[in-house]
């Protein structure tokens, strides 16, 4: 019963493609193959929409017969937008001699099958997404001569049967994931004149392989092992015999770590046009001479470390060469004049080498010359003016030099010119008008000079500036108004200049522009309302000028990302319109007058990074809405008069890595929720009106380097999860209510070194010694709280400490001996300190000093009070007594007669003059100056002293 159901089963498949041949046709004629070729096709373009069975298939698109039209003899479908895969079926096409199948979307392996076409000359698979590896049934194709089989995904060894392809002229397998060594078969390709093995994973063997390859005399073309996608790269040197290759014309070995010098041998390669030893590991001097290498084109050393200064005949009169790139090498020595010489030369790099001394005049004689790159090196001197004598010059890059002078007013004659680099040199002078005739000038870029004086007015004639660059140097005047018709402008970088005046209302016109920065001027003015219309800005900054106003001109654009508008004068409200910018990353407002609300319309802001609004007049509280800025990295709104409490929300943005609200009146307590923000590095919010604990969730901020809450009504201990916060380097907690000990655990901080503040607080207990670890710290504050017990010894190592305060506390026993250095001030207030700077004390002597009471004090005053009085008094009585025994020694003067007036009148005289000088010199121990010849005798006491002796009723006797 099963046989005859099999039976049944036979019978019905054989009737079924008895239906279908005449529907694909003849399974022996070529039309029905391709036919069956195209179903493994999938073709959205409909390029085969006319491979119909009832027509020609000598008709059909791509497909080209023999000439008795029965055969398929080339099928091209290159391009045609194809996806599938490659049939076997085309084995079947024994006529076959080419396929081109390549920048497709083909997928699959390379089927074996191929092999069996005996006719075939060319295959070119190249450009689509073909995997597997190589079919050795390849090198059945004894007729090939065209193998291009690259920019696949194609993987495994190059396959040693492709060494009997025998009439193979081209072999192209670059981009691929080729691993392994090049086959010592390549060797048997005699008639090979291209070898195209670039950007493959090509290894070790590859020098052994180049000795066979350079049996392959007829090569011309040769292209090899461009950087690989994988860390495998050709290294070694390059052998010699590469120079055998006598029909050479191409030789590409960019990209691998080939060392060592240039062999002298490649000098043989007579016909070689085009020569590419870029992005090497290539040393010693470059071994080339335009002499023997006399069809040299193309010569490309890049990237390499060839010493030296640049060979004399590397160029020479009547040479071919037209591009010699020698860049980022270690060249040195002056320009080489011998290349002035080459008459051909269109584009010459020598940039990113040490090649110093001044630019010779006669570059004017390279008149073919349309790119010229010298940056980075070492040129001094200045711009010849003969460089206007390059008439087809059409890039010029001088950057990184130290080139001095003016730019020559010569210059103005380089019609063609597009691109003129001169940034980071040393030139000076003002920016010549003639410039403003180089009509082609597409992109300028001064940047880092010392130019001055004014841009020039003309500027506007520049209709085809897309660039320019003035930034850093020392111009001045106005903006010049005709910059705003140089309407293909994009990027206008005019900052950290002198620039004044007002920002040009012609500026309306530069529709293309989208990058416009002027900071660091001193622009003033209103913002004209016609940048408005400038719809395509993307990036703004004009922070550090006088501008003033609204911003809202500005708003125009839908497409800003950054805008910076920082230290000027702007004022009113924030424009809402400004959220219409979807994209907007950076948006910076600080140092302005603004008022009004934080803008609500900011929550549509999906993609803001960076927000500062910080120094402003802004009020109310932070909205829920913009809870959805989910990327914030940085928020800055110190210095406002926001309000309210801090929201919650803020511990769901995951990026925020600043917040800084402080100088606000925000109240209520610190959210525990910013213990959230993992990546947070600073919290400022001090100056606030916060109270109640510091949460413990803060030492959930591990990367936090900056927290800073003085200033508030903060309570409580200071969290012991403070330690988790292993990355701080600057905490400040003064000026709060904080009570409880210093937490010991503070002292595991090892990072902390700007400041540790915990100044006027209520914080009691001891300084605990593991502060002594903090060996970092610069400043350490604990001054005004009730602070005990002795300074821990381990305080004296912290050798980066430079200001410290520890006064008003209750702090007591001897000071470490390195805190001398410290002035009185950082320990007043701690009655029972001693130690220097304060009184000394010597512990070491069991000494301690005995201290007053308050009682005992104030008796020790009255005690000094009443004796000063008694002192006074006393004085008072014998000034007293002095004044009156002069008195009446006066009046007894007066009273007496005879022949001894004379004498006696002299004689009180002096006395007279002894009380005067007495009166003036009250504590002067030797006044007897004036005194006459007999009082000479007298002893060295005080005037005081002799009138206590004088006798009240003694009237003409003199004191002996």
């Amino acid at each position: 019963m099963g046989t005859l159901h099999f039976c049944h089963l036979m019978l019905f498949l054989t009737l079924l493609t008895t239906f279908f041949d005449p529907i694909l046709g003849d399974n022996s004629s070529d039309s029905y193959w391709l036919l069956r070729i195209k179903t493994e096709f999938v073709d959205p373009f409909g390029a085969l929409n006319n491979w119909l069975q009832e027509t020609s298939m000598c008709t059909w698109y791509g497909v080209t017969c023999t000439d008795d039209k029965n055969h398929v003899l080339s099928l091209n479908l290159s391009g045609s937008g194809l996806n599938g895969v490659i049939s076997p079926e085309f084995s079947k096409l024994t006529f076959l001699e080419r396929v081109d199948l390549s920048h497709n979307y083909l997928t699959g392996p390379i089927p074996p099958d191929i092999g069996k076409l005996q006719n075939l000359k060319e295959l070119q698979l190249f450009s689509n997404s073909l995997t597997g590896v190589i079919p050795p049934e390849i090198g059945l194709l004894k007729k090939l001569q065209v193998l291009r089989i690259g920019d696949n995904l194609l993987t495994g060894r190059i396959v040693p049967a492709i060494g009997n392809l025998t009439e193979l002229t081209v072999l192209g397998l670059a981009y691929c994931q080729f691993s392994g060594s090049v086959p010592k078969e390549i060797g048997n390709l005699k008639n090979l004149m291209l070898l195209d093995l670039q950007q493959n994973s090509i290894d070790g063997l590859y020098q052994k392989r180049l000795v066979a390859v350079g049996s392959c005399k007829t090569l011309q073309h040769q292209t090899i092992g461009l950087k690989g996608k994988s860390l495998d790269h050709l290294s070694g040197s390059i052998p010699v015999e590469l120079g055998r290759l006598s029909n050479l014309k191409y030789l590409n070995l960019q990209g691998n770590e080939l060392g060592g010098e240039i062999p002298l041998e490649l000098n043989n390669l007579a016909e070689l046009e085009t020569l590419d030893l870029s992005r090497n590991n290539l040393s010693g001097p470059i071994n080339l001479s335009n002499t023997k290498l006399k069809n040299l084109e193309v010569l490309v050393l890049s990237e390499n470390f060839f010493t030296g200064s640049i060979p004399e005949n590397l160029c020479i009169r009547n040479s071919n060469l037209s591009q010699l790139f020698l860049a980022e090498n270690d060249l040195s020595g002056d320009f080489p004049v011998d290349i002035l010489n080459c008459s051909s030369l269109q584009q010459l790099d020598l940039s990113g080498n040490n090649i110093g001394g001044s630019l010779p005049a006669d570059l004017g004689k390279l008149e073919s010359l349309t790119d010229l790159l010298l940056n980075n090196n070492s040129f001094t001197g200045i711009i010849p003016p003969e460089i206007g004598n390059v008439s087809n010059l059409e890039s010029l890059f001088l950057f990184g030099n130290m080139i001095t002078g003016g730019i020559p007013a010569e210059i103005g004659k380089l019609q063609k010119l597009s691109t003129l680099y001169l940034y980071d040199n040393q030139m000076s002078g003002t920016i010549p008008r003639e410039l403003t005739n180089c009509s082609s000038l597409a992109e300028v870029d001064f940047f880092g000079n010392h130019f001055s004086g004014a841009i020039p007015p003309t500027i506007g004639k520049l209709k085809n500036l897309v660039l320019l660059q003035l930034r850093q140097n020392e111009l001045s005047g106005p903006i010049p108004s005709s910059l705003g018709y140089c309407r293909k402008l994009q990027r206008l970088v005019l900052a950290d200049n002198k620039l004044s005046g007002s920002v040009p209302s012609t500026f309306r016109f530069l529709s293309d522009l989208f990058l416009i920065t002027l900071y660091n001027n001193s622009l003033s003015g209103p913002l004209p309302e016609s940048l408005f219309h400038l719809k395509n800005l993307s990036i703004v900054n004009f922070s550090h000028n006088r501008l003033s106003g609204s911003i809202a001109p500005l708003t125009g654009s839908n497409s800003l990302t950054v805008v910076d508008l920082t230290n000027n004068s702007f004022s009113n409200n924030i424009p809402s319109q400004l959220a219409m910018s979807r994209n907007l990353i950076r948006v910076r407002l600080a140092h302005n007058f603004l008022t009004g609300n934080f803008p609500s319309e900011f929550s549509q802001l999906k993609d803001l990074q960076f927000l500062d609004l910080s120094f402003n007049n802004l009020t109310g509280e932070l909205q829920t809405e913009l809870s959805g800025l989910t990327k914030l990295g940085h928020l800055m709104l110190s210095n406002n008069r926001f309000s309210g409490t801090i929201p919650t929300w803020l511990g769901s943005i995951q990026e925020l890595g600043e917040l800084d609200l402080s100088s606000n009146t925000f109240s209520g307590s610190i959210p525990s929720e910013l213990g959230n923000c993992s990546r947070l590095l600073k919290l400022s919010l001090h100056s606030n009106r916060l109270s109640g604990p510091i949460p413990p969730e803060i030492g959930n901020l591990n990367f936090l380097n900056v927290l800073n809450l003085q200033k508030n009504n903060l309570s409580g201990s200071i969290p012991s999860t403070i330690q988790q916060c292993k990355k701080l380097y600057e905490l400040r907690l003064s000026e709060n209510g904080l009570t409880g000990p210093i937490p010991p655990a503070i002292g595991t901080l090892s990072e902390l070194q700007v400041i540790l503040d915990l100044s006027f607080n209520h914080l009691s207990g001891e300084i605990p010694s593991s502060i002594g670890n903090l060996v970092k710290l610069e400043r350490l504050n604990l001054s005004f709280n009730q602070l005990q017990g002795k300074v821990p010894a381990s305080l004296g190592k912290l050798s980066s400490l430079h200001r410290l305060n520890l006064s008003s506390n209750h702090l007591q026993g001897q000071l470490p001996p390195t805190f001398s250095v410290f002035t009185l001030s950082s320990f007043l207030g701690n009655d029972k300190l001693c130690g220097p700077p304060l009184v000394s004390c010597s512990e070491s002597l069991g000494h301690t000093r005995k201290w007053l009471s308050e009682s005992q004090v104030a008796g020790i005053i009255v005690a000094i009070v009443f004796t000063s009085t008694l002192i006074c008094l006393f004085l008072l009585y014998i000034m007293l007594r002095i004044w009156w025994n002069w008195r009446k020694v006066a009046i007894s003067c007066s009273e007496n007669g005879g022949s001894d007036h004379k004498n006696e009148e002299e004689e009180w005289v002096y006395r007279e003059e002894i009380i005067k000088t007495c009166d003036h010199h009250f504590w002067s121990s030797n006044s007897m100056a004036l005194m006459p010849p007999q009082a000479k005798q007298m002893s060295d006491a005080t005037c005081i002293f002799h009138f206590k002796l004088s006798s009240p009723s003694t009237k003409n006797n003199t004191m002996v």
